[in-house]
């Protein structure tokens, strides 16, 4: 009996002209790829890389605006895991286009996926979650998380946390976390977290709206001495 080949699908990012970041590889806008010099070795170089299912570290996608956004087909045999992103020898282009138009695709296939620059949008209850430099937005009572760079938003009674340089807003009594460099907003009765870095351990800044001048409705920071400071408009 003929044994079934386990499909997955990789995300990428390109340049304009299709090259990879070191401009020494073009791809295909469609159709069959493959490196001549490929090496399974589990280490960066010799191989196509990419995000399995979408997922992985956001800060070595493109998001230039002319980048061009690639799906690619692989066997799941063939894919080597190199921590953060993945390589492979070969592969089928069944999309290049936008960033929105790849994370859709990658979405579909992958419906439980945390995608890189994906979004992901629920109703009232409901939980979103998307990947570095990702949004999510989710409703009433509901839950956001986004990763590195992204953009968490939450209605009322709302739970929104994003990552690294995040953003994150939540309505009436909602909580909104964000990571080192990031910034929170919450509603009235609300509460904002930001979490930085001192030295030796990760701490938390906490400010409830109505208390101490916080604002609802305002965006925050942390300034230089780690103190919530209204973020310019």
């Amino acid at each position: 009996m003929k044994r079934k080949v386990k499909i997955a699908y990789v995300l990428r990012t390109c340049a304009a002209d299709m090259t990879s970041h070191n401009g020494r590889f073009r791809w295909p806008e469609s159709g069959p790829v493959a490196l001549p010099d490929w090496d399974p070795k589990p280490e960066c170089g010799n191989g196509l890389h990419g995000f399995l299912r979408g997922e992985g570290d956001g800060r070595l996608a493109s998001f230039a605006p002319d980048a061009k956004w690639l799906v690619v087909k692989v066997r799941l045999a063939d894919v080597i895991d190199l921590a953060g992103k993945v390589k492979f020898p070969r592969g089928v282009v069944v999309f290049c286009g936008d960033r929105a138009g790849a994370t859709a695709l990658i979405k579909k296939k992958h419906p439980r996926a945390t995608i890189v620059g994906g979004t992901s949008t629920s109703g009232d209850c409901g939980t979103s979650t998307s990947g570095d430099y990702g949004t999510s937005t989710s409703g009433f009572r509901g839950t956001s998380t986004s990763g590195y760079g992204g953009t968490s938003t939450s209605g009322d009674y709302g739970t929104s946390t994003s990552g690294f340089r995040g953003t994150s807003t939540s309505g009436f009594r909602g909580t909104s976390t964000s990571g080192d460099c990031g910034t929170s907003m919450a509603g009235e009765n609300g509460i904002l977290v930001i979490r930085f870095w001192d030295g030796r351990r990760d701490r938390l800044v906490v400010g409830y709206v109505g208390e101490g001048g916080i604002k609802a409705g305002v965006k925050y920071r942390l300034n230089a001495e780690h103190q919530l400071v209204e973020v310019p408009s």
